[in-house]
């Protein structure tokens, strides 16, 4: 009986769920789990992020490939309808869904984690990596953007007027083409790639971001992120993100964003909660191990 976790990650979809399960899996310590990724790409570098073990499934339907009758499954995803997801109750011996939706209810034969549901078989929390929670005291990059480690449609590119003037470092994304890179990059003024994330994370004091898992390891950090809603993303994270006082921008809208820092610094931001140990207990207690 083995011990497996999807992510959903690709370039429609970025890499926040996988930046999730990093910090899942490395407070789960030593157990024996075998990460799935809905894109190959993401699970050959895996192992750069502490990911022992890592395959590429291409979609959530291919899971039954890899995975036995019986094994335990942790899943991270929202493409999968109500069918299938009681499918997976029914495969799995114990199933653990993460779930964003404020709205969400646990089902029978599974196991729930989420940010804002209280109950039986319910972990309430939101996973951030630990290594977050170590401050850097060299903030040396006064303004950041990070748009996302997806950009496919190259959205970025045709909304860039949204920071024009504030002199931000730009941090590139995972799935970005190569030649879109190089565009962007004659844009700012200073960028760091992929590999250079949790430095950027650690070092900004102001994080512009439309990733909501950046929106919280940034706060984690003790510095001060905004968070734009992109068209194209859910919109979970908002409930969670005004409990946390973390100032929404919408739409692109530039007067919004442009008050948000005039009075950033009398913003009371409210400190993420440390839930890796809560986390990590209740998944080892749910699998019985």
């Amino acid at each position: 009986m083995k011990i497996y976790y999807y992510v959903h990650t690709g370039h429609r979809i970025g890499l926040d769920r996988f930046r999730r399960a990093v910090a899942i899996i490395n407070s789960l310590g030593d157990l024996d789990i075998t990460l799935l990724c809905s894109d190959f790409r993401i699970a050959q570098v895996a192992k750069d992020f502490g990911i022992k073990n890592s395959v590429g499934v291409d979609v959530v339907r291919n899971i039954p490939q890899i995975a036995l009758y019986g094994d335990k499954l942790i899943f991270d995803s929202m493409e999968a309808n109500p069918i299938m997801l009681d499918d997976m109750r029914k495969y799995f011996s114990t199933f653990i869904r993460i779930s964003d939706d404020i709205n969400d209810k646990k089902e029978e034969n599974e196991f729930l984690i989420s940010p804002y549901l209280h109950g039986e078989g319910i972990c309430n929390a939101y996973a951030i990596h630990d290594t977050f929670f170590q401050e850097e005291e060299n903030k040396s990059i006064k303004v950041s953007f990070f748009f996302g480690d997806d950009d496919y449609e190259k959205d970025l590119e045709k909304y860039v007027s949204f920071i024009d003037g504030l002199n931000a470092d730009l941090q590139l994304g995972f799935y970005y083409f190569l030649d879109y890179e190089e565009s962007l990059k004659k844009r700012f003024p200073h960028h760091h790639e992929f590999d250079a994330y949790e430095e950027m994370v650690k070092k900004s004091q102001i994080l512009i971001t439309a990733s909501p898992q950046a929106v919280l390891e940034s706060l984690a950090c003790g510095n001060k992120p905004i968070y734009f809603q992109r068209e194209d993303y859910g919109t979970d994270f908002v409930e969670l993100f005004k409990n946390l006082n973390v100032p929404i921008v919408e739409n692109l809208d530039i007067n919004q964003l442009s008050h948000v820092l005039q009075t950033i610094s009398k913003q009371e931001y409210v400190k993420p909660t440390q839930f890796s140990e809560k986390i990590a207990n209740f998944i080892k207690e749910t699998l019985t191990l």
